[in-house]
């Protein structure tokens, strides 16, 4: 097997053992096993547990990215700025519907070790880089200094952030419904600034 595509293997074993059981339940032992092959494999391609760890956060912050920013791209030109954010809202929580054992997983060992750490937080910035894209195209956010837009961006990528968490425990409620959640604070938070 090549290697790209024994890596990829490893990381789905690894991205639902972590899931079902944890990080600290998890063993390289198992995830192995799971994917037919011997431990110094898996070391070999990750250097260690965490680094296993690291790079499942890691293969899913770039899913991630990928997803919302085919959304930017993708917009109509004619869209407005309200549009954008309700489309990267919902991609967000469709991204948490495809993977939602690895978002428990990163919120239960986001500030495990620095590369994962590290994962995670890039996810945080990359997500609120796109709403700061999106925010500027408001026209009463036009002339705000982009400290502040980046403020109003955390905000929503906080938002969503909780509402995913709470989601988690809440069974039936559809990604629409959570994206409505997330719109109604938010955008509607923000129309008080836009006038």
């Amino acid at each position: 097997m090549a290697r790209a595509d024994r890596e990829a293997q490893l990381l789905d074993v690894a991205e639902e053992v972590f899931s079902t059981k944890g990080y600290a339940s998890a063993t390289v032992e198992e995830i192995a096993e799971r994917a037919g092959i011997t431990k110094p494999v898996i070391y070999d391609h990750f250097g260690s547990k965490d680094g296993l760890l690291a790079a499942t956060i890691a293969r899913a912050r770039e899913e991630l990215h990928d997803r919302t920013v085919h959304v930017w791209r993708s917009l109509p030109p004619d869209a407005g700025p309200e549009e954008g954010m309700r489309r990267s809202v919902r991609a967000f929580f469709d991204f948490i519907d495809a993977h939602r054992g690895v978002f428990a997983l990163i919120q239960q060992e986001g500030g495990r070790g620095t590369a994962v750490a590290t994962g995670v937080e890039a996810v945080r910035t990359e997500q609120a880089d796109l709403a700061v894209r999106i925010l500027s195209r408001a026209a009463g956010l036009q002339d705000v200094p982009e400290w502040v837009l980046r403020g109003y961006a955390e905000v929503v990528g906080g938002t969503c952030e909780r509402v995913a968490v709470w989601r988690l425990r809440t069974p039936g409620m559809s990604a629409e419904d959570a994206t409505e959640i997330v719109m109604t604070v938010t955008w509607h938070g923000l129309s008080s600034v836009l006038g």
